[in-house]
């Protein structure tokens, strides 16, 4: 049984110490045989470097080490080319200034090596008669390999002019490759965010960009097909483990944790990451998540916390998917282009192509959930977990009295200063705990008489919720607290019922209960709770 490559990164170790590899080389021939220049997104630890790494050795003439795989039957001469290669997440960029010395220590480094007379103290000269240097003393084109590119810019994004500064300098350093045509014979760039081109690639208008080509959907990650050839054995080995009982085989168990990432709209693939972690460890964990959640992500949601609740079942056009600028970022496309939400569906019209988003699999969702839910809370985990056994309780029996109870001391251990004086944000709230806790909640559901802020359905349950925010200031009194309160879940329930919101879950066999909260501050929320009689839904679902 082959061994696995858990946070091994380097192609050539692990053909010759005897790890699983999955056979990406078809994908390497094509990119060798077809354009020059390539720009590839992809969430962290997906296998991007492994990738450049593969791309290295094809080009270092080294043809044994590629035996039994694709390359090695096709074609390919396995030329040697000189190589240029760097990993832009090793270099430090606290500063632009610092930003430029480590791209200069870093070329130096290389000049130094292969013993070329290049000074200068300006990254993209040294990087423009490096590539110069190169060409001339090996007499191959060279072969520029740039992995994580946007690293400078996303360390940034909570500090807009660093990111900015270091923007300027990337587009100077990489801009040169434009004039470096003659001298070059492939170039890859790899990163997370799809910043526009002329932002950071200035002129570089050849630069292919494959990230939603349906050609090299499945370039990273592992497909169902590559599960079962690559990794039978340590299926095999954990089917013998008694704990995995959810599904009926431990392939199922996988998919649902770890499967479910697409750029094509139609093929999946695992996250790489996460399944070695698993097969390692022996036990399902959000391996890839734990390994870092960017911090911009979680701030974005707290400055709008309604971001969080529109990204289930999210819309965007190409166009959108991309980043854009740097000082006017926004959300959802960095949600796909970081891994959080992927692609669902793709929807073809006359006039756009509409990419439906989604969370991808169970280990992102709960992972990302709890992540959101913590950022606003001061509750340990321990607690949060008790939380949902008691939630979970509570609804099963349709005491939404001690659902209340729970949800004003989750709500109590938000800090003051996070508190924003909007609806939205309270129906966000809510929204995450529900969905840390492991519920499966519905925001702004659509019915025939409007939209549902919530919907949560159980087996033989389905809440109706609607939520409503009165402003209290801190010396409003208790009496003008509880009029307010007592005229806004009035309101709320009148509204469930005129715009007959129930109606679509008459005749599902359900019991129909509906359900107003009211919240008037940080920890004062109030209930008004109707429970349509069985006897009433009977007959409004024979009419």
């Amino acid at each position: 049984m082959k061994k696995l490559p858990y946070g091994i990164q380097n192609f050539k170790e692990i053909i010759e110490n005897n790890y699983v590899y999955v056979d990406k080389t078809q994908y390497v021939y094509n990119l060798i045989y077809n354009e020059k220049y390539y720009f590839l997104s992809r969430p962290r630890r997906f296998g991007k470097s492994l990738l450049l790494d593969t791309i290295a050795e094809a080009f270092s003439g080294e043809k044994t080490l590629f035996k039994g795989l694709y390359l090695y039957d096709s074609d390919y001469h396995f030329k040697k080319h000189p190589i240029l290669r760097l990993d832009m997440s090793n270099i430090p960029n606290k500063t632009p200034e610092v930003l430029e010395t480590s791209l200069s220590e870093e070329l130096m480094d290389r000049i130094k090596k292969e013993n070329l007379k290049i000074v200068s103290e300006i990254p993209a000269i040294l990087f423009k008669r490096l590539i110069e240097g190169l060409y001339i003393k090996y007499n191959q084109r060279v072969v520029v390999l740039i992995d994580e590119y946007d690293s400078p810019l996303l360390d940034h994004l909570d500090e807009i002019e660093t990111a900015e500064a270091n923007r300027k300098v990337l587009r100077g350093f990489y801009g040169i490759l434009k004039s470096m045509d003659p001298f070059l014979r492939h170039v890859f760039i790899t990163g997370v965010s799809k910043f526009t081109k002329t932002s950071v690639f200035s002129g570089m208008n050849n630069l292919r960009d494959i990230t939603l080509s349906e050609e090299y959907a499945n370039i990273c990650g592992v497909t169902i097909e590559d599960l079962g050839k690559y990794f039978k054995d340590h299926m095999e080995k954990m089917e013998t483990f008694n704990k995995f009982k959810k599904y009926k085989n431990i392939s199922d168990e996988i998919l649902s944790w770890y499967d479910g990432y697409s750029w094509d709209g139609e093929t999946r693939v695992i996250n790489p990451f996460s399944l070695l972690g698993f097969f390692t460890e022996k036990k399902f964990s959000s391996f890839w998540y734990a390994s870092g959640t960017p911090k911009f992500l979680i701030d974005m949601i707290k400055k709008d916390p309604h971001i969080y609740t529109n990204l289930k079942n999210y819309k965007m056009t190409e166009s959108m998917l991309d980043a854009s600028e740097i000082n006017s970022i926004a959300a959802e496309p960095l949600f796909f282009q970081t891994g959080y939400l992927t692609i669902k569906e793709i929807i073809f019209t006359k006039r756009s192509t509409v990419y439906m988003l989604d969370m991808p699999n169970f280990e992102v969702r709960e992972a990302f959930n709890f992540h959101v839910l913590t950022a606003f809370t001061e509750k340990e985990q321990s607690r949060v977990k008790q939380a949902q056994l008691e939630i979970d309780e509570a609804l099963q029996k349709n005491d939404m009295h001690k659902m209340l109870e729970i949800l004003r001391s989750l709500f109590a251990a938000i800090p003051y200063q996070l508190h924003i004086s909007l609806e939205a944000y309270y129906h966000s709230i809510f929204y995450a705990v529900m969905n840390v806790l492991g519920f499966e909640i519905d925001a702004e559901v659509s019915v025939s008489g409007g939209r549902v802020d919530a919907v949560l359905e159980l087996d033989d349950l389905v809440y109706i919720i609607e939520f409503k925010y009165k402003h209290c200031p801190p010396d409003t009194s208790a009496d003008i607290k509880k009029k307010r309160s007592e005229e806004a879940l009035e309101q709320g329930m009148a509204q469930i019922n005129d715009r007959g919101y129930y109606k679509k879950y008459i005749g599902s066999g359900k019991k129909i209960t509906q359900a107003v909260f009211v919240f008037l501050g940080r920890d004062e929320i109030e209930m008004k709770v109707d429970i349509r009689p069985a006897v009433e839904q009977n007959i409004d679902a024979s009419c």
